[in-house]
């Protein structure tokens, strides 16, 4: 274990997943961040946002490397990490087997490729979110169990294994066309050890997956490559088992270098999600958006039907947010957080994009029977439309009447009134009349003459990078005088750097406070508007810097520093990518965005 290690920079992790959980790793091949058995279970490996002692899995040549790189083998989720040294040279492949049932298993072949390399193995389990060590049992020299209260690990390595204080260590040599392997399996504690992992068989299986998915991929526009992979980020986000679209693999990943606006992420946004359902829908991954309708039936099922932002990758309904106080936070970021307290909020936009969400699936034959949910949701917004709250940004502040939040309910209603106009023709006319005397509220108290632009709230001239998304939902032209001037005023006060902030960096009033990196998403929807209003240019230009934000893998976080031009935010984070990948798609599509009203 290096007793002083810390990973420096968010971006220089990769990202490996089996659709049940998923595990950072950073460039020096060190796994620094996994919870198990599921993406919000404890973390067992906690290094990122502590130190060593915290837990991680260190793996390297013993002595100096000359020259290192990294890759995703082909279109699949398994990360190669190559290293040179003066006698050779080895790789490391990390990959997690698809489909072992509640056996999730971390899998990392050691292959010579050249002349002969020494390798040391440094595994410091730490369960409880970096606190607890393990006790342990040898099952032989190469086999161990480690257990802490539910969990255990049973760990198959093919070098002896010499369990430390601190950590399980081990020494081995690998020539060139030699493999050597290293398993890492969770069971319940009381549950049988499972059975060993075969290796080459697993990597073949996960080869055959993540190939098999892409193929189904069906785009041939601008940066393919680049859509590919936030594709297959999006699908290692996704919880295999219910459907539910996890916005990040992360939690308490700073939105500043040393802030304190740091949350956990490992949640299921229903707004999020809904945008995922759009690129999934667009690229021919269908069984992905009816998994989450599916998903979604199940999360807001019950009486009365109200909505939450998020829920828990099973639909649980309750999320207690609590502070860490033994993990020093990444970079000294503090407070680390677990749970998120944002869960009782109100957001009235998400019923807006959950309605059009089933409207668009329903559209595309991906989704039936859902005018019942559409109805009940329709029916409660009705009742709440007119109350404040806390935005899309979720703030911490005082509810407020924010302007895009009225302007999804607009979408809420007029999408209903679509979908159901022949069944329920009396409560659509109503939801119609509805809908306009939003929009007419929206047009006349949502943008601040003053200002000369669509701002975060009525009474408020403090911009929002969140009205971008108002001609993307049909609610205005994007060529509309106001849209225009709204574009002309984020250039002027929230773009920085080729990127765009997502709210003035002086805002004060969200019950937070603090100055935060550029957004990443907003960027996409500035793109996107562009493209809309003919400004080809300057929707590549900005679609550019967005490439140029995402490291050598292709992984994107939620926000970007511009001061030294690093990550920022919790990672990766399906927002980013699915933003990408709809850009791409309005971008390919010769200004015309694809819409979640057509």
């Amino acid at each position: 274990m290096k007793a002083d290690w810390r990973p420096h920079r968010i971006e220089g992790h990769g990202f490996i997943s089996d659709g049940e959980t998923a595990a950072l790793v950073y460039q020096d091949a060190t796994i620094d961040w996994l919870c198990m058995p599921r993406f919000d279970s404890e973390a067992c490996l906690a290094s990122l946002l502590g130190k060593a002692d915290n837990g991680g899995w260190w793996l390297h040549p013993t002595e100096k490397v000359k020259k290192s790189s990294r890759r995703y083998i082909d279109d699949t989720l398994i990360l190669e990490t190559l290293f040179e040294t003066e006698k050779g040279e080895v790789a490391i492949i990390d990959f997690m087997p698809i489909a072992r049932g509640e056996a999730p298993d971390i899998v990392r072949i050691v292959e010579g490729r050249r002349g002969k390399v020494e390798m040391a193995s440094s595994l410091a389990l730490r369960f409880d979110n970096g606190s607890t060590h393990p006790l342990t049992r040898s099952q032989s020299d190469k086999e161990m169990v480690a257990i802490a209260g539910p969990n255990a690990v049973a760990l198959r390595f093919d070098a002896p294994v010499e369990p430390t204080e601190h950590a399980f260590e081990s020494r081995f040599t690998v020539s060139k066309g030699e493999r050597r392997t290293l398993t890492m399996t969770w069971f319940a504690s009381d549950n049988p050890v499972p059975g060993p992992v075969d290796a080459d068989k697993a990597l073949d299986q996960a080869t055959k997956f993540w190939t098999k998915w892409a193929k189904k991929t069906k785009y041939d526009g601008l940066e393919p490559e680049a859509v590919q992979r936030s594709l297959l980020t999006l699908k290692g986000l996704i919880h295999a088992s219910t459907g539910g679209v996890v916005a990040a693999a992360t939690s308490s990943l700073p939105e500043r270098p040393g802030g304190w606006r740091n949350w956990d992420y490992r949640y299921c946004w229903l707004r999020d999600a809904t945008f995922t359902l759009l690129g999934f829908i667009r690229t021919g991954h269908d069984d992905e958006a009816r998994a989450w309708i599916g998903w979604l039936r199940r999360a807001i099922a019950g009486q009365p039907v109200d909505i939450q932002p998020f829920y828990g990758i099973d639909g649980s309904r309750h999320s207690l947010e609590w502070e860490c106080d033994w993990l020093l936070g990444f970079g000294d970021s503090q407070p680390v957080r677990f749970g998120n307290g944002a869960v009782g909020q109100r957001q009235l936009d998400v019923y807006g994009e959950v309605i059009d969400a089933i409207f668009l699936a329903r559209k595309h034959g991906v989704c039936e029977d859902a005018e019942e949910i559409v109805g009940l949701l329709a029916e409660r917004l009705e009742t709440i439309w007119r109350e404040p709250d806390a935005g899309i940004w979720e703030s911490r502040g005082d509810p407020r009447q924010h302007v895009y939040s009225k302007a999804m309910c607009w979408v809420a209603f007029d999408r209903a009134s679509r979908m159901l106009a022949e069944t329920h023709p009396e409560r659509c006319t109503r939801w119609r009349d509805l809908a306009e005397e939003v929009r007419a509220e929206v047009l006349s108290q949502g943008y601040n003459e003053k200002r000369g632009a669509f701002t975060r709230a009525y009474d408020d001239d403090a911009l929002d990078g969140a009205v971008l998304r108002l001609p993307l939902v049909g609610f205005i032209d994007a060529d509309d005088e106001r849209m225009v001037n709204t574009v002309s005023a984020i250039e002027r006060d929230l773009c920085r750097d080729g990127l765009v902030y997502r709210y003035s960096s002086d805002n004060t009033d969200d019950g937070v406070g603090g100055a935060e990196g550029v957004f990443l998403a907003v960027a996409c929807w500035l793109a996107d508007v562009y493209a809309m209003q003919g400004r080809m240019d300057d929707a590549r230009k900005l679609f550019d810097n967005l490439l140029g934000a995402a490291n050598d893998l292709g992984l994107l976080s939620e926000e970007w520093w511009p001061e030294d031009r690093r990550s920022m935010g919790n990672f990766p984070q399906a927002l980013s990518h699915v933003a990408l990948v709809n850009t791409a798609l309005a971008l390919s599509a010769n200004g015309k965005p694809p819409r979640l009203d057509t």
